[in-house]
């Protein structure tokens, strides 16, 4: 399972709440991208990246001073009259407001007229499965977050002093939670760039951030860091974290193609910080993702509720069991959705109708274990090469540290 929710956004109406963003699909050299930041915002040489194309015009910089040195009016008013320094803080928006409906669309025809049928796991995540994500989260049998927060709380001050970041930039930020003890360690840190597809948790985590640090310069992009990225020109060296083990979730090839777009965003002395679940017993890795609280089982359904509501589907979801599945050849976890009997399932926004056999699976997940000679030659095949490699203390999640080659 990875951290990062798809939104919904209360404006819209059509079959309920839409959905604000999508979530991640490879790879990242097309699409839009957001114009940079000046390089006099932060007082220095700006860190060398390629130039990325003029974006729209929202998302220049502000004629009124902002991105200029100068902070936005209502911070002037605020310190004029005596109120903290609180850092600036700036949102880019490159992600298209149309996006989420067209993949969800594209998503659902693909993967439930293939066989066998399959969902991306990216559609769990509207607002109640963000939050049956976070139940997950704190259950008995999910260490995952547990052992990595276990790393970051122990090790930032070892990360800090191995990459010397002056900007850290996060993919997938969600709530920034677990980033708040790198921000701590990264004393010499500029610029904190979140990308993330959720307008609101940007808002929240980064708004907070920028009160809480003065001196940081915040700039939030909401973006589908997958697709046609380009970072802001901030000060170097730059430490990119993929956390949460999300990067279990891309299929081989998949992986390769984003750990190569990631390696051609970065310059020499950047480096990746990279989260990844661990294989270890069979029995383990199943009651991690198979809860006896039935709160997993929960969240796997709830990609049902998502099309039913978005395009007026009418899938029964106690009609279909969560089963949790090890596959010891590929090394991964899948979950899928089993129909109990024979169906006839009709999605009314795509004059679909899709016939399930009792017993038929529908795959909504892989999450992929990994071994740290496996991360090695994956990064190293991206050009990347593991300096650093740090575990909990029960050696269930690593975290490794590359370098441009």
């Amino acid at each position: 399972m990875g951290r990062h929710p798809v939104v919904p956004d209360p404006a819209g109406r059509r079959h309920g709440r839409r959905l604000r963003a999508v979530r991640r699909r490879p790879a990242l050299a097309g699409g839009p991208r957001p114009h940079p930041a000046l390089r006099e915002r932060y007082g220095r040489a700006a860190h060398p990246a390629r130039a990325p194309r003029r974006g729209p015009a929202r998302d220049r910089p502000d004629p009124r001073g902002h991105g200029r040195g100068r902070l936005p009016l209502r911070l002037r008013l605020r310190l004029a009259e005596g109120a903290p320094h609180v850092s600036p803080f700036r949102l880019t928006r490159t992600l298209p407001e149309d996006a989420t409906d067209a993949a969800l669309r594209a998503d659902v025809l693909t993967g439930l007229t293939s066989t066998p049928k399959s969902l991306p796991p990216k559609w769990f995540y509207d607002a109640r499965g963000s939050e049956l994500f976070e139940e997950i989260t704190a259950l008995p049998e999910y260490y995952p977050t547990r052992a990595e927060r276990e790393i970051l709380a122990g090790r930032a001050g070892e990360i800090a002093a191995a990459t010397g970041a002056r900007t850290l930039v996060e993919l997938g930020s969600g709530s920034s939670e677990k980033t708040r003890h790198l921000l701590d360690a990264l004393t010499g840190l500029a610029a904190y760039v979140p990308v993330d597809v959720s307008v609101s948790a940007l808002t929240g985590a980064g708004e907070a951030i920028a009160a809480e640090r003065p001196d940081l310069h915040v700039h939030a992009l909401l973006a589908d860091f997958t697709d046609g990225l380009a970072l802001p020109d901030t000060p170097g060296p730059r430490l990119v974290a993929f956390l949460g083990g999300t990067i279990g979730n891309l299929l081989p090839a998949e992986r390769a193609a984003f750990l190569t777009s990631v390696r051609a965003l970065l310059s020499s002395g950047d480096a990746l910080l990279l989260g990844t679940d661990l294989v270890k017993d069979e029995r383990v890795l199943v009651r991690a993702y198979d809860d006896a609280a039935g709160v997993t089982a929960a969240f796997d359904k709830n990609v049902l509720a998502v099309i039913n509501r978005e395009l007026g589907a009418d899938f029964a979801p106690a009609a279909f069991d969560h089963v949790a599945v090890w596959d010891a050849e590929r090394e991964w976890i899948e979950m899928r959705l089993r129909a109990r009997t024979a169906q006839t399932v009709k999605i009314q926004a795509l004059d679909l109708a899709v016939e399930f056999a009792a017993g038929e699976e529908l795959r909504t997940e892989v999450s992929a274990k990994f071994r740290r000679e496996g991360v090695r030659a994956e990064l190293s095949a991206a050009g990347l090469d593991l300096t650093h490699w740090w575990t909990d203390g029960e050696g269930r999640f690593a975290l490794s540290l590359s370098r441009v080659r």
